[in-house]
């Protein structure tokens, strides 16, 4: 795989939701950490984003603040930690995530097209496959 393809593929993603943030008055980053919760509910903290997003907790700070403020996001309390906050997304991010997720399977259908479907369960067994893998090169590592 060339060195550029990662890049590449998240200057295409960028791409791709632009209209969308724009639209929206939202920054990529801000979009992206209110995709990553409403596509993934149990992660609820933005140490999540942190580790899991890999964006710089500054950079996760600011987004959040703005999504809180805007009224995308809510603080909650965590019981039994009072330092620990969750976040979860408001009634108003609703309908912003499901045209989030409409803009995310239309980058995967343009990513894919033109490979035969046989070709696309190859390649998703392969990345399943390799996902094993670094997992277990992770535990082997601590």
């Amino acid at each position: 795989m060339e060195i550029e393809f990662p890049r590449k593929l998240q200057l295409a993603y960028h791409a791709v939701c632009r209209p969308l943030c724009k639209r929206l008055d939202l920054p990529q980053t801000a979009f992206d950490i209110l995709m990553f919760f409403g596509n993934n509910p149990k992660y609820r903290t933005a140490r999540d984003v942190v580790e899991i997003r890999n964006i710089k907790a500054n950079l996760v700070s600011v987004n959040v603040e703005r999504l809180v403020r805007e009224g995308y996001l809510e603080r909650h309390s965590v019981a039994g930690d009072r330092r620990k906050m969750e976040l979860l997304c408001t009634e108003k991010a609703k309908p912003v995530i499901l045209e989030g997720r409409a803009v995310q399977q239309d980058f995967r259908e343009k990513l894919l097209d033109g490979m035969e479907e046989e070709t696309q369960r190859i390649f998703q067994r392969a990345l399943k496959d390799m996902e094993h893998n670094i997992e277990e090169i992770l535990k082997g590592a601590q």
